[in-house]
């Protein structure tokens, strides 16, 4: 609906809510009503089939928000599609990127659709990353080669980490290794001394998981509230034309 002028009508633009923290989701704003995520799990459900939601129910008993991963200035968006699938397809649900100097090159390869299921956010600069994530409780992992980089095998994945990589070429900023709280590096016996930069994620985000499937019986720790909430998210994701359908179902 657009007003006289030709512009959307404010009342009718449906906003995405975030919990306290600012990260998670926690419904939507209809013309001004809140509608909870309760509410919007009960009115996409009969849009999605049996089997959708049943791996939507397996997928949400895999997620973690213990792992954080980011990427700061990588240069190939090839690299961050990869890192991303690998992230999404080990459970963990945030997703930093942070921005660099280096200017992009577009790639062919796509994420193959794990952006639209993981919690993507934005950074013009890594000083903002980094303040945002501790002030959440994280840790932060500078994945860097380094005389004080201590082997992955060796950090504890099973509390809050977030996990940096770098640029392709040149790595992490100075400003990221000063803000990270501990580096960490993958064995390399051969001759090589680095990885490229999507195997060395999977590499290392593989450890996270596999650490905490050991030690914790399960990468996937979310409270009961938390997979409510990422369940309402993933319905409005799997659910066609799921905006339109919730903006005529609670439109006042």
């Amino acid at each position: 609906m657009q007003t006289e002028s030709g512009r959307p009508d404010p009342r009718r633009i449906m906003e995405r809510l975030l919990d306290a923290s600012g990260e998670r989701f926690d419904g939507l704003r209809i013309d001004g009503r809140r509608v909870a995520p309760s509410e919007i799990i009960d009115a996409l459900r009969p849009a999605l089939s049996d089997e959708r939601s049943e791996r939507i129910e397996t997928v949400l008993r895999g997620r973690t928000y213990a792992v954080a991963t980011v990427v700061e200035g990588l240069a190939n968006t090839g690299n961050v599609s990869a890192v991303m699938r690998t992230a999404e397809g080990l459970g963990f649900q945030s997703f930093h990127v942070v921005a660099g100097d280096a200017k992009p090159k577009h790639s062919r390869r796509t994420t193959q659709g794990a952006h639209k299921w993981l919690d993507v956010r934005h950074w013009d600069a890594p000083g903002a990353c980094c303040d945002r994530l501790r002030s959440l409780g994280y840790r932060i992992i500078a994945a860097r080669i380094a005389d004080d980089a201590v082997p992955v095998s060796e950090v504890d994945f099973t509390i809050p980490s977030a996990v940096v990589f770098g640029n392709e070429l040149n790595g992490l900023s100075d400003e990221m290794i000063d803000a990270a709280d501990v580096s960490c590096m993958l064995p390399t016996p051969g001759f090589i001394q680095s990885f490229n930069i999507s195997v060395a994620a999977a590499m290392t985000l593989y450890a996270a998981f596999r650490q905490r499937t050991q030690k914790l019986g399960s990468n996937g720790d979310l409270s009961e509230d938390e997979i409510m909430r990422l369940r309402a998210d993933f319905y409005m994701r799997a659910a066609t034309n799921a905006r339109a359908f919730l903006r005529r179902a609670f439109a006042g």
